[in-house]
């Protein structure tokens, strides 16, 4: 029988259901793409595995450190609520608005038009070229209605009962992660190219990004610059794993479970991650030339499109592989998107009861779900999917989501002493060591973005600041 909260939510989420939202959140295309930037950036294959498994520590220690607050509030809201309790509603505030304006729902949109676009590959009328009709400058595209209509889609379906969103979920993980370990297995067993192996370890700790004027190895300040500037694609595909925070009320056994999924969740996506570019480093020569006519001669840097996975596997597939690798985005993106649209709106539910967004997106429907929460997301997501727009606020908010987690982990230093009496039935492994670990890492990439790439961050910045005079006329609207 399904225990009903307080408020209203339903515990139907078992220790399963809720590792796959952490899976399922996590895994959507980045994996196939970023590290051929990354390796633009670092020029090494030691140093890109590098990049990937600080990412995955960084992720680890970040899961763990929730535990704590995830069972010292299992609320509905999970961060949100985290940093209101931690510091002042101002602070849970920001989060929560930078969330709703384009953290969730930019990556609910971009995710989104991923689906279409790979779903173009197959059915060429959804390319984004096919121009459907315009309103004035806007140009609508067949791409930009699909990957709208499956977030209303998927909207509609969670509205029906966390069950049904469950089902959605359970299912799509299950298969995305047979494919990846697929993937994984026969490109270790099967992508192997020997020059390619060879050419890797003779240049596996020779960091030479690609640039004009580079003629050398990078010194150990570059080095650490480079490698700060090049996570930022590891850290957005790892990212979303805090997702399943969101939806606390409705977890069976939260105090336990929460943290479990959390650190079994991230730790086999991390092992997967590192696996799979692997598989790169074993098919292909990290370094290649943008004009390459094969994918050896233009390696991982330049391989086409981006697209990593296809050339991993092209030597197994033929020219099957760009169909077989679209078949598999378009199931993990799916998946992905579900469970972004299901915890989304449960942070904007515990907003509106604090009164900081609109009343009526604080209210359950009869199965127990914020119907308005999730309108409201699906509305504004599908606006940044015809605005184009949602790819550049995905790099802005990268500066402001390290921040927020920043504020969040050196949050249980601050409820350690603000509440030392309130029963903790888990404690953040490792502190308050590792905490402290992954904020020293943390700031460290905050600076290196914030010199380095400048003009990303200080509009993530400027993002989540707005936020500040919208408190105050929304705190002055409910007090009126």
């Amino acid at each position: 029988m399904t225990e009903k909260t307080a408020t209203g939510f339903k515990r139907s989420l078992g220790l399963f259901d809720s590792t796959a939202i952490v899976i399922g959140s996590m895994i959507g295309s980045g994996v196939f793409i970023v590290s051929a930037d990354m390796a633009r950036i670092l020029g090494s294959p030691g140093w890109l595995m590098m990049a990937w498994g600080i990412t995955g520590v960084m992720t680890l220690i970040a899961a763990l450190t929730y535990g704590e607050l995830a069972s010292l509030m299992p609320k509905a809201g999970g961060q949100y609520v985290y940093l209101r309790e931690a510091y002042n509603p101002l602070t849970g505030f920001l989060y929560g608005w930078t969330l709703l304006l384009v953290i969730q729902t930019g990556t609910i949109a971009a995710v989104g038009m991923a689906f279409a676009k790979f779903t173009g590959m197959l059915i060429p009328w959804f390319s984004e070229k096919n121009i459907l009709f315009s309103l004035g400058s806007l140009k609508v595209s067949a791409a930009q209605l699909l990957g709208i209509s499956t977030i209303i889609f998927l909207s509609w379906n969670n509205n029906r009962g966390v069950v049904a969103g469950k089902k959605v979920q359970n299912g799509f993980t299950i298969l995305k992660v047979m494919l990846l370990l697929g993937f994984i297995v026969l490109g270790l067993a099967f992508a192997r190219n020997r020059a390619a192996i060879d050419f890797n370890m003779s240049i596996f700790w020779d960091a030479i990004p690609t640039g004009d004027g580079i003629t050398g190895s990078l010194g150990t300040f570059a080095l650490l610059a480079a490698l700060g500037t090049a996570m930022v694609g590891s850290l957005f595909s790892s990212d979303a794993w805090n997702n399943i925070t969101f939806a606390a009320e409705e977890i069976k056994n939260p105090h336990k479970n929460i943290a479990l999924s959390l650190l079994l969740g991230t730790g086999i996506v991390t092992v997967f991650y590192l696996l799979a570019n692997l598989v790169y480093l074993q098919a292909m020569p990290l370094r290649g030339i943008a004009d390459g006519q094969t994918v050896f001669e233009r390696g991982i840097q330049y391989v086409t499109n981006d697209r990593l996975g296809t050339a991993a596997m092209q030597g197994i597939f033929g020219e099957s592989t760009a169909m077989l690798m679209a078949i598999f985005v378009i199931i993990s993106t799916f998946g992905c998107n579900n469970g972004l649209i299901l915890a989304g709106s449960r942070a904007y539910y515990a907003m509106a009861k604090d009164g900081l967004l609109f009343e009526s997106v604080g209210k359950l429907n009869s199965r127990g779900v914020p119907t308005m929460g999730l309108i409201l997301q699906a509305i504004w997501a599908s606006i940044l999917c015809l605005s184009g727009t949602y790819s550049d606020l995905l790099d802005y908010v990268v500066f402001a989501v390290l921040i927020f987690y920043v504020l969040t982990i050196l949050g249980v230093f601050v409820l350690r002493k603000k509440w030392p009496d309130r029963e903790r039935k888990y404690k953040a492994f490792g502190y308050p060591v590792l905490p402290a670990i992954y904020i020293i890492l943390a700031v460290f990439i905050l600076l290196d973005l914030l010199i380095y790439k400048s003009t990303f961050s200080l509009r993530g910045l400027a993002i989540v600041l707005l936020g500040i005079p919208v408190f105050f006329l929304w705190k002055h609207k409910k007090e009126k």
